[in-house]
C-alpha cells in the first residue's frame, strides 16, 4: 500500500515537472496565412534564382526592428544564422520594437536588390540615421555584399511570444 502511494506521488511530481507549460501568444501583422511548409532562409538565399519573385514562407528569430516606423524586421535563420530583411509598406504594417528575440513566421515575395555604389552608400547612411547615428559618405566603406540585398516584401507575419 505504501509503495502504491509513493508511486502515485512520484507520478504526480514527474507529471507536473514535465507538463507542457509552453503557452504562446501569436500576433498577426498584415494578411493572415496558413502554410504546409516553411523554407529555410539559407536555402532561399543559396538558391536565390529559383525563389526570386516567388511567394515564400520563412521563420526565424527577429534580431532587429526598424526603430523609426517599424517598417522592417530582420530575421535570423535558426539553422544557418543567415539573416534576411522583411520590408513592409510604411504605416500599413508596423512591427513593434519589443518583437526582438521573438519567433517570426513570415509570408512574402522574395526579391533581390542590386545597388550601385552610390545607392549602397545612401542605404547605409539611411540605416544609420534610423538608429540615430549620423555618418558622412566619406565614412562609409563598402564590400561586395553591400551591393546586393536579398529581401522579402512582407505580406503577413506571425510573431510568437512564449508565455511561460
Amino acid at each position: 500500500m505504501i509503495s502504491r502511494i509513493i508511486f502515485i506521488l512520484f507520478s504526480i511530481i514527474i507529471f507536473s515537472c514535465t507538463s507542457n507549460n509552453n503557452k504562446q501568444s501569436i500576433d498577426l501583422y498584415g494578411v493572415d496565412f496558413s502554410y504546409d511548409s516553411i523554407e529555410s532562409i539559407s536555402n532561399i538565399i543559396e538558391n536565390s534564382e529559383q525563389f526570386l519573385t516567388q511567394e515564400i514562407i520563412v521563420e526565424g528569430e527577429i534580431i532587429d526592428v526598424c526603430p523609426m516606423k517599424g517598417c522592417w524586421i530582420e530575421i535570423k535563420d535558426y539553422d544557418s544564422n543567415q539573416i534576411i530583411r522583411v520590408k513592409v509598406k510604411d504605416d500599413v504594417i508596423v512591427f513593434p520594437q519589443d518583437a526582438k528575440t521573438k519567433k517570426a513566421i513570415v509570408k512574402g515575395i522574395f526579391t533581390k536588390i542590386n545597388f550601385s555604389e552610390e545607392q549602397a552608400i545612401k542605404w547605409k547612411i539611411h540605416l544609420a540615421e534610423e538608429k540615430g547615428m549620423k555618418i558622412n559618405e566619406s565614412d562609409v566603406t563598402l564590400d561586395s555584399s553591400d551591393l546586393i540585398e536579398y529581401r522579402i516584401k512582407g505580406l503577413g507575419a506571425k510573431i510568437i511570444t512564449n508565455l511561460n
